[in-house]
């Protein structure tokens, strides 16, 4: 039996441009970018002794791509802590790898125009493997100074207790 969405009003997809993202309980300030959550399963071709002209197909492992996010720079230090903690560079021999917390869990919601939260993703098990501090300076440009860092991560999945919000309308004054 087909199930049918309970907000049968909605018939716009969700925008792209209203999100926000949690780690260590607690959102992170100004990302302004993050990239596609994606997967790839590999294919497993085999055949049977019998059958010489085709090939049957199953699938095999399956790889999470790396996830990244971009946010304007300030003097928060989030991006910058998380990345330190998979490579400090001169904290002395014996301390250059937080082995303890370098990875971490992550939340990334998504909200309709009018702010409600419509989706969320659990990212597992993520830790930095590239940090860039800004992007390239030009005297010449007129843009806001970005920093980034790239998200490896063993996998990803929907938060399904997340409901789909019954939009609100606005009724004209009498």
């Amino acid at each position: 039996m087909a199930q049918f969405s309970v907000n049968a009003s909605r018939f716009d997809p969700y925008k792209n441009f209203k999100f926000r993202v949690k780690w260590d309980g607690k959102y992170v300030a100004g990302i302004s970018k993050v990239g596609a959550l994606k997967r790839t399963t590999e294919v497993v071709k085999h055949r049977e002794g019998g059958d010489p002209s085709s090939s049957r197909k199953s699938p095999g492992r399956t790889e999470y791509d790396a996830i990244s996010l971009e946010r304007g720079v300030t003097h928060d230090k989030e991006f910058e802590q998380w990345a330190n903690k998979v490579w400090n560079f001169g904290s002395g021999l014996g301390a250059e790898v937080s082995l303890k917390d370098f990875r971490k869990d992550i939340i990334i919601e998504v909200y309709n125009e009018s702010g409600q939260l419509v989706i969320a993703y659990k990212v597992f098990r993520a830790w930095v493997s590239e940090f860039q501090a800004q992007a390239d300076l030009d005297a010449n440009a007129n843009a806001v100074l970005i920093q980034h860092i790239k998200l490896e991560n063993e996998g990803w999945e929907r938060d399904t207790e997340v409901p789909e919000p019954a939009e609100i309308s606005f009724t004209e004054p009498t």
